[in-house]
């Protein structure tokens, strides 16, 4: 581990969890290793760059690692010596095909993150092509692998076909004497079956027999030499193919850069899984903080599904953070939603959070649950004290601090003195970090301090339930004499607790009760606040749809009129063309055609309705137009419009924002709409599964056509694996046709490199 990270705080968070849930989306095993041995980097540098490949991977590309597998037991047994089959020879290379796939991929489409990492991945393309030249699909090495093999197995047929032929004449001629009338092979000799009493009617061999000796196998004599050049044959052949396959082996074995690529490849695997992850999370990208700074709007612990949001907030002002209130509300979940959210940050991922700015730190020091140790006989306490001494020697301002229910398991008032010397030593170490407690005289040093904060999290009195909501700057109150009112508890019982209570501590918790209620009236004032200003924006919305529709109207009205104002015009020219036929063929008729002509006009210019030259343009904030954001002081390009709230990439990030946030870009040009018109039922898959050659491209070209009017990508190809003669000219065909972005094999579960995934551009 980096800088002595303690492994503890990863077992203690729960950190494994989230190690296993990026196994799960890994697509190779290489992947789900890395995933499992991820380990959090105190490198600034290299978490920056971790994070950038993951958020090009989630907003940028997608990374698709179909039709690669992990070949490193292959090529472990291939260290030892032992022999590789045609199908181990040629999973390697479609690995490698595919891995080069993926790096011409990422070289069209990443702009910078990834391309480092694709860096790693070897050019292995005369060996893939060497191998895809000499074995078929299933391994077995082709016919035309090399000019002998080709000569060997064009002598074997026509010899099988010479030896079948004189077989089937013998036996037309001793059709009496056979048990059956069958040509088969014993012992790799064509042979045909006699009756065992027959025998000797059929000169030949006899190569073996029935297991009921009432049929032997004879090699007639004719067929001898035949059956002796054709064992010679196989003979030849066999060694040939050994030969081949060894020579491929030996090409996989002297590769260059071959384990390099599957390390790369297993990255690619690994930054994929995170990208998977944090669109399945819903997880953000955290942005750098300086030294002890901490700042999570609306975190959420990631393990947990409906999880509470909670904002917190450290820096040099407010170093700890003291949650105290009732068990069961919620301040273990915030602890360790801090604590993941810094281990996932600096393993490069992205974290379960709406914003997070986060420093780089040391290691994380934690004491959480109850550590009692029955092996070494000692107690909960002493367990405690046994944690909280390696954390005061470790603390340090480069180090969070985690302590769950500090000073417990020991009498209260001693707890609370020792609790309250341990926070001061932290303080004096420089250390953040969160604390909870039940003890009340903690409250009162948080309040004494200015670099402690004061939280609780919030309790429903009604409910006798907590919500889960932490609220910075209260303490939180224990509810045990309001909880057992509320119960039912005798009154003279709670009486007496009260008066055991003494004033004092009476006063802290009508104090603590007091604070809780403005609180809450504070928080019914902003919600009131909230409902009318989203009131009047539905409002707003009604009375801009009414006028879009009275807009649209007027609009097909004018547009009604200006379609009868063309038939009349066209009608006007109409009559204008045969009035000059007429002047042409009569001379006579001229000053006759110029008044007609005039009456024309006149009654054109009469029939003829106004139309406004002003005609309503339609919403400029539409999907690919370019927009200003004054809030951020940036640009960027609408995705999506939802009702009054626009999806835009803004650089590599996609916000959600309300119209009325965006400025039009005017010198940005609006994507225009093309005439062709794709059939609504357009399928997503195209199955070219034994198409000619020339058929195939026609489907693809109109299927192309088709996606890009919808707008549909990525676009599934079936094309089967076969001897890969297909599968070249759809790969062929995509290369050259420029509404294709970028093309590779689907994932191993959904049909390998049998399916062409095409990304068309929209």
């Amino acid at each position: 581990m980096p800088h002595g990270m303690d492994l503890r705080a990863l077992t203690v968070l729960e950190f494994d969890r989230v190690r296993s849930a990026l196994a799960e989306r890994a697509a190779t095993n290489m992947g789900r290793e890395l995933a499992f041995n991820l380990q959090p980097s105190t490198d600034a540098y290299v978490i920056r760059q971790k994070l950038e490949q993951v958020e090009e991977a989630v907003f940028g590309m997608t990374l698709s690692l179909g039709g690669i597998t992990d070949v490193r037991g292959l090529l472990e047994r291939l260290s030892h010596g032992q022999d590789l089959k045609g199908s181990d020879i040629l999973e390697i290379a479609y690995t490698l095909d595919a891995s080069m796939t993926l790096k011409r991929s990422i070289a069209q489409h990443s702009s910078g993150a990834l391309l480092r990492v694709a860096g790693g991945i070897g050019q292995h393309v005369i060996f893939t092509r060497t191998v895809l030249e000499r074995l078929n699909s299933d391994g077995s090495v082709r016919d035309d692998a090399t000019p002998k093999l080709r000569m060997i197995r064009r002598r074997l047929e026509p010899l099988r076909s010479e030896i079948r032929e004189r077989l089937t004449n013998l036996m037309d001629r001793h059709a009496e004497s056979l048990q059956d009338r069958l040509i088969t092979i014993r012992r790799d000799r064509f042979v045909i079956p006699v009756q065992a009493s027959r025998e000797s009617s059929v000169p030949g061999i006899v190569v073996d027999s029935s297991a009921s000796n009432q049929t032997v196998f004879i090699e007639p004599a004719s067929v001898v030499p035949l059956n002796n050049e054709l064992a010679k044959l196989l003979i030849e052949e066999e060694q040939e193919v050994t030969r081949i396959l060894l020579e491929l082996a030996r090409m996989v074995a002297d590769e260059p850069g071959l384990h390099e690529t599957l390390r790369a490849v297993a990255e690619l695997d690994l930054i994929a899984s995170k990208a998977r992850l944090a669109k399945d999370w819903q997880l953000n990208r955290p942005q750098p903080a300086a030294r002890g700074e901490f700042e999570l709007l609306e975190m959420r612990h990631p393990l947990i599904e409906n999880c509470q949001p909670n904002t917190l907030k450290l820096d040099s002002k407010r170093r700890i953070l003291l949650i105290t209130g009732p068990n069961m509300g919620g301040k273990t979940v915030t602890l360790k939603s801090l604590g993941l959210a810094v281990l996932m940050h600096q393993c490069g991922m992205f974290v379960r959070v709406k914003t997070a700015r986060l420093p780089i730190l040391e290691n994380i020091l934690v004491d959480v649950g109850d550590e009692q140790s029955i092996e070494a006989s000692l107690s909960t306490f002493a367990a405690h004290l046994k944690n909280l001494t390696h954390i005061l020697e470790d603390a340090s301002p480069d180090t969070l601090v985690l302590i769950d229910e500090l000073g417990s398991g020991t009498d209260p008032s001693e707890g609370a003195a020792l609790s309250q010397a341990i926070l001061e030593k932290l303080l004096e170490a420089g250390a953040r970090g969160i604390v909870t407690s039940h003890l009340a005289p903690l409250k009162v040093f948080a309040f004494e301090r200015e670099d402690v904060v004061n939280a609780s999290m919030g309790f429903d009195l009604e409910r006798l339930a907590p919500t889960f909501k932490l609220n910075i700057g209260q303490p939180g109150r224990s509810y045990a004499l309001a909880i057992a009112n509320r119960m039912g508890f005798p009154s003279d019982t709670l009486e007496r607790a009260r008066i055991v209570l003494g004033p004092e501590g009476a006063n802290v918790e009508k104090l603590l009760e007091n604070l809780e209620r403005e609180r809450e009236n504070l928080a019914l004032d902003a919600r009131a606040a909230r409902e009318a200003r989203d009131a009047s924006e539905r409002e707003a919305k009604i009375i801009r749809e009414k006028l879009e529709k009275f807009e649209l109207e007027r609009e097909t009205m004018m547009l009604e009129a200006q379609r009868k104002a063309e038939g009349v015009f066209r009608d006007a020219l109409d009559q204008v063309r045969q009035m000059k036929t007429r002047v042409r063929e009569t001379e006579s008729e001229r000053p006759k055609v110029l008044n007609e002509l005039r009456d024309l006009r006149a009654a054109a210019q009469a029939e003829r309705p106004y139309i406004s030259a002003i005609v309503r343009e339609p919403d400029p904030l539409k999907p690919g137009a370019s927009v200003e954001i004054p809030a951020y002081g940036a640009t960027g390009t609408i995705l999506e419009i939802r009702g009054e709230e626009v999806l835009v990439q803004m650089g590599l990030l996609k916000v959600t924002l309300k119209k009325r946030e965006l400025k039009l870009k005017r010198s940005s040009p609006m994507p225009k709409t093309g005439g062709y018109i794709a059939p609504a039922n357009f399928s997503k898959e195209l199955n070219l599964r034994g198409a000619h050659v020339e058929e195939a491209v026609d489907e693809i070209r109109s299927f192309i056509a088709e996606a890009q009017a919808l707008r549909e990508t990525p676009i599934r190809i079936l094309h089967g694996k076969g001897e890969g003669v297909l599968r070249r000219v759809v790969r062929d065909y995509l290369k050259s046709d420029k509404r294709v972005e970028s093309f590779h094999d689907a994932q191993p579960y959904e049909g390998g490199h049998g399916v062409t995934i095409a990304h068309v551009k929209v």
